[in-house]
């Protein structure tokens, strides 16, 4: 992924909506994030799993992956992750092995989430660190993105 320059973070989950559509016309899954440290958005990435015949190219892990990069570190506990869909059990775990310290997230996904869905990993007693978890946000514009591109492959 290219380097992004710093972007103000007026508003990180428009960053994370641009991802998602980008990933869209990609033809990947639209789920898109931003990961904000200091004020400044320091990465973002849209899904990329069949561009990069990667399962684990998840916008989240992305973005996360280039975070630790710009920073020189393998974990961001000063970091704030923006994310248009609710986060897969790998992805919930990268977070915490990351040390995020805040989870912002779009749409809830009843099928493959793991935070406030499936197995709410950050709720096992086996997790090591939990970020604050806000959900919902621009939930029903996140569903829509999803059921569109969905619909228009069937």
């Amino acid at each position: 992924m290219p380097p992004h320059s710093a972007l103000p973070p007026d508003d990180p989950m428009s960053i994370a909506f641009d991802e998602a559509r980008r990933a869209a016309v990609a033809g990947e899954v639209p789920v898109g994030a931003a990961v904000v440290c200091d004020g400044i958005v320091i990465a973002r990435a849209g899904n990329r799993t069949r561009t990069d015949n990667d399962p684990t190219a998840h916008a989240e892990m992305l973005a996360i992956r280039a975070a630790c990069l710009r920073l020189g570190s393998d974990r961001l506990p000063g970091c704030d992750l923006y994310v248009t869909l609710e986060p897969c059990p790998m992805c919930a775990a990268a977070i915490s092995f990351a040390r995020i310290r805040r989870l912002y997230y779009g749409a809830e996904d009843p099928k493959g989430g793991a935070v406030d869905n499936g197995v709410r990993f950050f709720h096992a007693d086996t997790c090591h660190h939990a970020p604050d978890v806000y959900g919902g946000i621009r939930a029903q514009e996140a569903a829509d993105m999803l059921r569109t591109f969905f619909r228009e492959r069937r």
